[in-house]
């Protein structure tokens, strides 16, 4: 009599912090986890966020997706993301808090199966408990594959960081006379940097709109459309 056996049922493993995989096997682990709303793939090492309260999360990151949401809304041709998992290349694929990204002529795509592929023109943290990934990990992540304006609130410094890329380094762009940092890829996007972090989002989304009314804002998006 010839004896069977029935092998178990594979499984499996769930993603822990500090887990050294490559892109497709984290990809794998984190499509079974759909209870698990952020996990990030950087220099292929996992990294799970914690929970996230409201007061250095929550509503930093809200104020940014309505200052961002509102250009988005006057510029055609242009996407933006919220939380959108990005893979940068083998060993990188972050879940930035936003990204801004040009649909047409830009250095992203969009893959067959819905991702981001490739660097998006702006990307966005909040970094609070993550602070020391942000600014070290990701922001030589984000430079060497040609990211070419990167945003970071540190929310307990109480600081807001804007980068952009020249010449493969990452310069730190400083508000002007009156306040507002600019936008070098996005034309029309400026900040006022002392109004975003007092939450003064009316003031934020006013030298938005006079960003938007420029000729400059007008000149890119007859641009995009062209594209």
């Amino acid at each position: 009599m010839i004896s069977t056996t029935i092998s178990p049922k594979l499984t499996i493993p769930p993603l822990e912090n500090g887990d050294q995989l490559t892109r497709a096997e984290f990809e794998r682990r984190y499509s079974a986890m759909p209870h698990q709303k952020k996990a990030e793939l950087i220099e292929g090492v996992v990294y799970m966020a914690s929970p996230l309260r409201i007061t250095n999360h929550g509503n930093p990151h809200a104020r940014i997706m309505t200052w961002l949401g509102y250009y988005w809304s006057g510029t055609p041709g242009i996407e933006l993301g919220d939380n959108a998992t990005v893979r940068l290349d083998l060993d990188n694929e972050p879940q930035p808090d936003a990204l801004l990204r040009i649909e047409v002529g830009g250095q992203s795509r969009i893959s067959q199966d819905g991702y981001v592929e490739g660097a998006p023109e702006l990307i966005v943290e909040i970094a609070a408990s993550t602070v020391s990934i942000d600014v070290n990990q990701k922001l030589k992540v984000y430079r060497r594959n040609q990211v070419q304006e990167y945003l970071v609130w540190r929310v307990d410094d109480h600081e807001f960081d804007w980068f952009r890329l020249n010449a493969g380094e990452y310069i730190k762009l400083e508000p002007d006379s009156n306040g507002i940092i600019y936008s070098q890829v996005f034309p029309g996007l400026g900040l006022d940097k002392a109004a975003l972090l007092a939450g003064n989002l009316a003031k934020v989304l006013e030298v938005l709109q006079q960003g938007l009314a420029s000729q400059a804002h007008q000149d890119f998006v007859q641009q995009l459309v062209k594209e």
